[in-house]
């Protein structure tokens, strides 16, 4: 559908109207919408695709162009679609990408959109536990994916806190969550996607040696909801260590919103997919990746309560 929307707009490369720029800010606009309903699930809307249409069939009137010509103009318009990456804001971007960085936004969307249909089916899922504060953790398994764990939690902060601890200041979990020995941002592409390496730390009493994730993450914000999304992938520059076991995140995600009725607090929903490697059976699986969710939860808190109190005294 992506590559199908930029063919359509591809009368922006056309060298009589390369130097239009209303017409291709208008079509950047309209791939960025495409690319916000897509990811967070809303309904994707086809009026402005026939406006595009449009517009082409004009640019193509009044001149006839050889064979050649034609031949050129596809080609050019086939690179356009490889190279321009959309992040739609308060400005309009139009940014040229290598292809394997254009590979890599493109399974941060994937991936965005495969978590998101797994929450949003609420069929099958059954609860692996229930904290006395409310946590509920869930699971289920999915076809093609594996078994998948949900946490659902309410924190006592309001959600620009979640995200400047979780992604603004992502390469400090180490510092307050103990099941996480280090993240770093190997590689930064656009604003919304990064390529990430992790270093678990061993769980379930040294039975899970170490492990370590190499994964594509993405965020998006639409309005008063923010997602962060991300699976495994592959990077050259980061290959296996040797002695740790590379782990990997199948679609997995964290949905923040304000609490209805409760804009200082923070409805979350993790979902967990991972594929830890190695021999292992899977009741340690289990209670591992469910511990891991509750911990999470818990370490959170304690961080931005201390965080909170630090910043009142400062």
């Amino acid at each position: 559908m992506l590559l199908a929307t930029f063919k359509l707009c591809a009368g922006s490369s056309y060298r009589h109207v390369r130097n239009m720029k209303g017409l291709r800010h208008q079509a950047v606009l309209a791939i960025g919408q495409e690319l916000n309903w897509r990811a967070l699930g809303g309904p994707t809307p086809g009026a402005w695709i026939n406006q595009v249409r449009r517009r082409g069939s004009l640019l193509g009137k009044g001149k006839s162009r050889s064979r050649d010509q034609r031949g050129e103009s596809r080609w050019e318009a086939r690179k356009l679609s490889l190279s321009l990456a959309v992040y739609p804001g308060s400005q309009l971007e139009d940014t040229l990408y290598s292809d394997q960085e254009l590979a890599y936004i493109q399974q941060g969307e994937e991936a965005m959109q495969r978590a998101l249909g797994i929450l949003s089916n609420q069929e099958g899922w059954k609860r692996e536990s229930q904290q006395a504060n409310g946590d509920e953790v869930l699971s289920k398994v999915v076809p093609d994916v594996g078994k998948v764990f949900r946490l659902e939690v309410v924190v006592d902060q309001p959600m620009e806190r979640l995200y400047e601890e979780l992604v603004e200041r992502m390469e400090t979990m180490g510092e307050w969550n103990p099941n996480v020995k280090e993240i770093k941002v190997l590689q930064k592409i656009g604003k919304d996607t990064v390529i990430t390496h992790e270093l678990a730390a061993e769980a379930a009493g040294n039975l899970v040696g170490p492990r370590d994730f190499v994964s594509v993450r993405c965020t998006k914000r639409r309005g008063s909801m923010c997602v962060l999304a991300g699976m495994a992938t592959r990077f050259e520059e980061m290959p296996e260590q040797k002695g740790v076991i590379r782990a990997e995140h199948g679609p997995t995600c964290m949905v923040l919103h304000p609490l209805a009725g409760s804009p200082s607090k923070t409805k979350l929903t993790w979902l967990l997919s991972i594929d830890l490697k190695g021999w292992l059976p899977k009741t340690i699986i289990n209670q591992v990746l469910s511990q891991t969710q509750v911990d999470f939860a818990n370490h959170l808190r304690k961080r931005l309560e201390s965080s909170s109190a630090l910043e009142a005294r400062c």
